[in-house]
C-alpha cells in the first residue's frame, strides 16, 4: 500500500500543467538550499571554533585545515561521484547522500580535538558534498533540451536563499544553545528532508515514459538506449572530450574564481568582527552577500545560454576581484555592507553558469564526469586557499595579503576567460 501511494505520486505531479522537469528543479533547488547552506555560510563558524575563550579554542590554521580536507576531498571525489551517477543513477546517489549527509552532521556535533574535526567536518562533509554537487546537478542537463540557462538560473538562485538564511540562524543558534544541538537537529531534519525529496525525483526522463523539455522531432532521442549502451555512449564521450581544450581550461577557470571567493567566504565574517562589528553583523555580511547573489545566479545561465559564456563570465570574475579592494579600507558596518553588495554581483554569476558551458562546448552528451572533473578544479582552488590563508592568518595576524591573493585569483580568472 505504502509503495503504490510513493510510486503514484510522480504520475500525479506528471499530470500538472507543466513539464516534468521543473519538479526536478524545485527538487533540486531544496536539494542545494538544504545541502549547500552549512557550506556557503560555514564561515560565521570560524569564530567560535578559533576563540580562546571558547569551547574549542583551536587555531585558525588549525580550522582552515578543516576547510582545506573537506575541499580536497571533494575535489579528488567529483570525478568519481560524476561517473557513479552516471553508472548507477543521480537519484541512488541523493539517497546515499541523504543519508551520509545526516551522519556527518551528528559526528560535526561531537567534535572536541582538532583530528576529529578534519575528519567530520572536513574529509567526509566534503565527500558528502560531491555528490550534491556533482551527479544531482549534471542530472538537470539530462532533464532539459532548451532553456537550460533558465532552469539553471532558477535552480541556482533558489540555492542562494539556503545560506543567507542559515548564516544568521547558525551562529544564533550556536550562541543561544549549544554547538552538539544545533548539528544534531540540523543534521536530522536536513537528512529526512532530502530523503523525502527522493520520492518524486527521477534521474532521467525516460525513467517517466516521457521525453525531455522542449524535445523536438529534429532532435537526436538517446531514450531508447539500454543501459549498456548508454555506459558504451559515456564512455565514448568521455574518451573525445579529454582531447579538447575545453576540458582542461574550464576547470583551471573554476578553480580560480572560487579560490577568489572561497577566502570571502571563510574569512570576511572573523575580519569584520576584528573591526568592531558583533556575531550577527558580521553574519548578515554573508546573508547579504548570498541574497544580492540571487539575481546574478539567475541572470548569469540565461544570458550565457542565448549570448554565450566567455563576456559574461569575464565580467563576473573581474567583479568579484575588484570589489575586494573595498575591504581594505572597511572599518564601519556600512562599509561592510556595501562590500557585500557589489561583491555578491560577481560572485553570483562567476560560478553558475557552467551547465550552459557545457551544453554549447559538448552538445546533449552524458557531462556527469566531466562535470566531476569542474567541480573538482573548483574545489582544489577552496583546497589551496583555505589553508594557506589560514596559515597567513597565523603567521601576519592581518587580513590584508588573504585579500590581496582573494583578489588576484579572481582577476586571474577573467584573464584566463578572456584568453579562450
Amino acid at each position: 500500500m505504502l509503495t503504490a501511494t510513493i510510486n503514484a505520486l510522480p504520475r500525479l505531479l506528471n499530470r500538472a500543467p507543466f513539464h516534468y522537469a521543473w519538479v526536478i528543479v524545485g527538487v533540486l533547488a531544496l536539494v542545494q538550499m538544504v545541502a549547500l547552506s552549512v557550506n556557503f555560510a560555514s564561515g560565521v563558524l570560524v569564530e567560535p571554533l578559533t576563540d580562546e575563550n571558547g569551547d574549542f579554542g583551536f587555531s585558525a590554521s588549525g580550522v582552515g585545515l578543516s576547510f582545506t580536507l573537506f575541499f580536497l576531498s571533494g575535489a579528488l571525489l567529483s570525478p568519481i561521484v560524476g561517473w557513479m551517477g552516471e553508472r548507477y543513477g543521480p537519484r541512488n546517489m541523493m539517497i546515499v547522500g541523504a543519508a551520509g549527509y545526516c551522519g556527518v552532521m551528528m559526528l560535526v556535533a561531537f567534535v572536541d580535538a582538532p583530528w576529529e574535526l578534519w575528519l567530520s567536518f572536513g574529509v567526509l562533509r566534503g565527500a558528502v558534498q560531491a555528490i550534491f554537487m556533482v551527479p544531482l546537478m549534471a542530472a538537470v542537463s539530462g532533464w532539459f533540451r532548451h532553456r537550460l540557462g533558465l532552469a539553471t538560473g532558477v535552480l541556482w538562485a533558489a540555492a542562494g536563499v539556503g545560506p543567507a538564511v542559515m548564516a544568521p540562524v547558525l551562529i544564533n543558534l550556536v550562541e543561544g544553545f549549544d554547538w552538539q544541538s544545533t548539528f544534531i537537529y540540523f543534521g536530522l531534519a536536513a537528512g529526512a528532508f532530502i530523503l523525502l525529496l527522493t520520492l518524486v525525483f527521477r534521474s532521467k526522463p525516460a525513467d517517466m515514459g516521457i521525453s525531455a523539455y522542449g524535445t523536438q522531432e529534429s532532435d537526436r532521442e538517446e531514450s531508447g538506449l539500454s543501459q549498456e549502451q548508454e555506459r558504451a555512449r559515456a564512455k565514448v564521450f568521455n574518451q573525445h572530450v579529454r582531447r579538447t581544450k575545453a576540458f582542461w581550461n574550464l576547470p583551471a577557470i573554476h578553480g580560480l574564481g572560487c579560490a577568489g571567493h572561497g577566502i570571502i567566504l571563510l574569512f570576511v565574517a572573523p575580519f569584520a568582527i576584528s573591526k568592531g562589528l558583533t556575531f550577527t553583523q558580521a553574519a548578515l555580511i554573508l546573508s547579504i552577500l548570498s541574497l544580492v547573489s540571487i539575481p546574478s545566479r539567475m541572470l548569469t545561465p540565461i544570458i550565457a545560454e542565448r549570448y554565450g559564456t566567455k563576456t559574461i563570465m569575464a565580467t563576473c570574475l573581474m567583479i568579484q576581484g575588484l570589489t575586494v579592494i573595498i575591504l581594505f579600507f572597511s572599518t564601519e558596518l556600512w562599509h561592510f555592507w556595501l562590500f557585500a553588495v557589489l561583491f555578491g554581483i560577481g560572485f553570483g554569476g562567476e560560478w553558475t553558469g557552467y551547465l550552459v558551458i557545457n551544453r554549447q562546448y559538448y552538445g546533449n552528451g552524458p557531462i556527469g564526469s566531466v562535470y566531476g572533473w569542474q567541480m573538482s578544479g573548483a574545489q582544489m582552488g577552496h583546497a589551496f586557499v583555505s589553508y594557506v590563508a589560514g596559515l597567513m592568518l597565523d603567521l601576519t595576524g592581518s587580513y590584508t595579503m588573504l585579500f590581496v591573493l582573494s583578489a588576484a585569483m579572481s582577476i586571474g580568472g577573467a584573464l584566463v576567460t578572456i584568453s579562450l
